[in-house]
């Protein structure tokens, strides 16, 4: 149940946002919401509890019985955020990408033979901020993964970009293996020719290397760039189902990472909660439930990320 629970924080947080409105105050009992999910009084304690813990909702004013919650700053910064990363067409064309590379890699491990392309809709990978992607922006993401090479297939319908039955290349494998899925980064890899270090100092402001007529912004608190962590905080929970971390492990991790990014977003960030979550992450891919050089390069970016000075 404590799994069931956890899976019903992100939907509570955005409900209680929707609700906020219908009291003068704020309050907001969670009695509608328990009875939709099948909750007794008991578990919506719990789950208030959970919320509590990421920050985003404050249940001080409860009574002994009945479970209110008020939105945190950090809470309604995180349910704007998600919205607007929810309705960006070119994020939900990234995510689209990335779940069925991944959700691909995952069958061809299972020994699944050219599984049909849709059957990604059941699964959690086609989940993109709380909602389901559509199978539109699934064939389309299918027809470009074919086209760069990362997934081959067969049986393509009429009106289709994509195949209707994949698999992952070993090309595929390679970007989720060694990439996150990041599609981006993969078609990066080789670009340049050759390598360039760049040792850098303390640094609390811009760099731009090796680029003309650039303009970037950072920000910075107690050595920390918040912009970069939440696009790291990001990168964490993609990389998630291709850690092979067991459940309850893959729970906490996207669940921290969520924490740090929501934290990062906000206005003043504590860099003493970012680098303590930080380090729980750390100690997650440092763990021998995560294994290989995907974990060994998140681990080193993100040591590097909550480290001061570095």
């Amino acid at each position: 149940m404590a799994n069931d629970l956890r899976t019903l924080q992100d939907p509570l947080i955005e409900w209680v946002y929707d609700h906020s409105g219908d009291s003068s105050l704020g309050d907001v009992s969670l009695a509608p919401f328990a009875e939709e999910h099948h909750l007794d009084s008991r578990q919506a304690f719990r789950l208030l509890r959970h919320c509590e813990e990421s920050g985003r909702l404050d249940g001080r004013h409860s009574s002994h019985d009945d479970a209110v919650a008020n939105l945190t700053p950090a809470g309604t910064a995180w349910v704007e955020g998600r919205r607007r990363r929810r309705n960006d067409p070119a994020a939900r064309v990234a995510a689209a990408r990335t779940g069925l590379l991944t959700w691909l890699w995952h069958r061809k491990h299972e020994g699944a033979h050219m599984p049909v392309v849709a059957q990604i809709l059941e699964d959690p990978q086609s989940l993109f901020e709380g909602t389901r992607l559509s199978a539109s922006e699934i064939d389309r993401a299918a027809g470009h993964l074919q086209t760069r090479g990362l997934i081959k297939g067969a049986s393509r319908a009429g009106g289709m970009d994509g195949p209707l039955r994949a698999e992952i290349t070993a090309e595929g494998e390679d970007c989720v293996e060694n990439y996150g899925a990041d599609l981006a980064a993969y078609e990066r890899r080789n670009n340049g020719g050759g390598t360039t270090n760049f040792h850098i100092g303390t640094n609390t402001g811009n760099i731009a290397a090796n680029s003309r007529e650039v303009t970037q912004t950072a920000t910075t608190n107690q050595g920390i760039n918040t912009s970069e962590l939440v696009l790291l905080a990001r990168s964490l929970r993609q990389a998630t189902p291709v850690l092979g971390l067991p459940e309850g492990d893959a729970e906490e991790f996207t669940d921290i990472a969520t924490r740090i990014e929501s934290e990062a977003s906000t206005e003043n960030p504590d860099p003493g909660r970012i680098r303590r979550w930080g380090n729980t992450i750390l100690d997650i891919l440092n763990s021998p439930a995560a294994s290989g050089a995907l974990a060994q390069t998140l681990a080193t970016t993100l040591q590097a990320a909550i480290t001061p000075g570095s």
